[in-house]
C-alpha cells in the first residue's frame, strides 16, 4: 500500500460536523482524510440548505457554555457573517428552566408580556397568556456558506465505506480504495449506524425525515431579513409534542421558512419513499393560528434527515471497545450550529487529548438507563 493511503485520521461524513473535524485535525498538522459517499455538495442528508437558527438560550447550561465557544470559532470562520440582530425564542408558559439558564449563564435576553410583544411583532398573533422569551445572541446562520467555507484539505467524495476493521491502525475499505490511519471518527449522520456496525457498535438511534417547508408572505417583506422579522421557537402548542421553529424570508424570494421539530422514522437510503405528512398538516394549523400574513399551505416542501437519539442529546465518545475509532452521532436536529466545537472536541478525543469540555451528557454509556429529553 503507498504512503498516500496513510492518514493520521480518517473523519467519514464530510457534514458540518465531519468538515469542522477535518478542518480542526488540519490546524494540528495532521494527515486527515475527509470520506464522503455522495458527490460534494448534496443534500441527502442534514447539513444543506441556506439557514440555521444559532442561539444561546437552551434548558441546559452545557449546551449554553459550548455555544459561546461556538460564536467565536463561527466569527474566526466567517469575518462577513450576514445576521439578524433582533432574533427571538418564543415561549409559552412551562420552559421557564430556558429562561433561568439563561439568566445563570448571563444570557443577554428580554422577556415581552403580550401587549409589548403585539407592538415588536404586529405581524404574529399571540394565544392569550402568551408572552415570548428574547434571546438577543440568536442571529441566522448562512449553512451552506458555512459548510463550503470550513471544507478543505483532502477530500474524497463519492466513495462510499464498505468495511471497518478497528485494531492499533483502522482500516477502511471503500468502494475504490483502502485507506489506514491511527484515528478514525465517524460523522455520517443517518448512516452512523451502518459504520458502527462495522466496529460492532451499537446505539439506539432513530432517523427520521423532516419536511421543510417554506409559506408564501400574502404582503412580500413582511416576515423577511429586511423587515428585521427573528428566527423563533415556539414551545408548549397544544396538540403538539414537539416545538415549532422558523426563519425569515431568505431562500425562497417571499417565502418564510417555518418546520416542525420532529418527522416520520425513515430509512436512510429510502428517505424520498418515506410521504408521511403529518408535520405538515401540524404546520398548516401553527401557521394560521400565529402568523396570518402567510398562506396556510406550503409552497414549497424540501426534506431534511435527522438522526436523533432517546434523550435528544448528541453522541461525542469514543468507541466502547476501541479508544482510536471516535464517535459524533445524534445531533437531533439541533448541532449545526454547534459544528465548530463538536469538530473541535472530536479532535481531541482522535488526537487522545484530554476534551475541552465535560463530555458526561455525550456518554455512549448513558443509552444503558432511561433519559429525559433535553429540549
Amino acid at each position: 500500500m503507498s504512503n498516500q493511503q496513510d492518514y493520521d485520521c480518517i473523519v467519514v461524513g464530510a457534514g458540518i460536523q465531519g468538515s469542522f473535524t477535518a478542518y480542526h485535525l488540519a490546524k494540528n498538522n495532521k494527515r486527515t482524510l475527509l470520506l464522503e459517499q455522495f458527490l460534494l455538495s448534496h443534500s441527502r442528508g442534514s447539513s444543506h440548505g441556506k439557514t440555521r437558527i444559532i442561539r444561546k438560550a437552551y434548558q441546559h447550561d452545557f449546551y449554553t457554555h459550548m455555544m459561546e465557544e461556538c460564536y467565536l470559532l463561527w466569527a474566526k470562520l466567517e469575518a462577513e457573517a450576514n445576521a439578524t440582530l433582533l432574533s427571538g425564542i418564543w415561549e409559552k408558559r412551562g420552559r421557564k428552566s430556558i429562561l433561568a439558564n439563561s439568566k445563570r449563564s448571563q444570557v443577554p435576553t428580554e422577556t415581552l408580556g403580550p401587549e409589548e410583544f403585539s407592538q415588536r411583532l404586529p405581524q404574529v398573533s399571540l394565544l392569550a397568556g402568551e408572552g415570548a422569551l428574547i434571546d438577543t445572541t440568536a442571529w441566522v446562520l448562512y449553512a451552506n456558506w458555512a459548510l463550503r467555507a470550513v471544507q478543505g484539505g483532502v477530500i474524497k467524495d463519492g466513495d462510499q465505506v464498505t468495511d471497518i476493521q478497528p485494531g492499533s491502525t483502522v482500516t477502511v475499505t471503500t468502494a475504490t480504495e483502502v485507506y489506514r490511519a491511527e484515528s478514525l471518527v465517524i460523522t455520517a449522520g443517518p448512516w452512523a449506524n451502518t459504520l458502527m456496525a462495522y466496529t460492532g457498535l451499537q446505539i439506539p438511534l432513530q432517523v427520521v425525515k423532516i419536511n421543510v417547508c417554506y409559506w408564501k408572505e400574502k404582503v412580500p417583506g413582511t416576515y423577511g431579513i429586511s423587515s428585521r422579522f427573528p428566527c423563533f421557537v415556539q414551545l408548549g402548542v397544544e396538540g403538539s409534542q414537539y416545538h415549532f421553529y422558523g426563519l425569515p424570508s431568505n431562500e425562497y424570494p417571499g417565502l418564510m421558512k417555518i418546520c416542525y421539530y420532529m418527522g416520520s422514522e425513515t430509512e436512510p437510503n429510502e428517505r424520498d419513499q418515506q410521504t408521511d405528512r403529518t408535520d405538515v398538516h401540524l404546520l398548516s394549523q401553527f401557521v394560521s393560528h400565529y402568523i396570518p400574513g402567510l398562506e396556510p399551505e406550503p409552497a414549497v416542501v424540501e426534506s431534511c434527515l435527522y438522526m436523533v437519539t432517546p434523550d435528544h442529546h448528541f453522541v461525542l465518545d469514543c468507541h466502547t471497545h476501541h479508544n482510536n475509532i471516535i464517535i459524533g452521532a445524534g445531533f437531533s436536529g439541533h448541532g449545526f450550529k454547534f459544528g465548530p466545537v463538536v469538530g473541535k472536541v472530536l479532535c481531541e478525543l482522535s488526537l487522545g487529548q484530554m476534551p475541552s469540555y465535560d463530555l458526561s451528557p455525550f456518554k455512549i454509556q448513558r443509552f444503558q438507563s432511561n433519559s429525559k429529553s433535553s429540549l
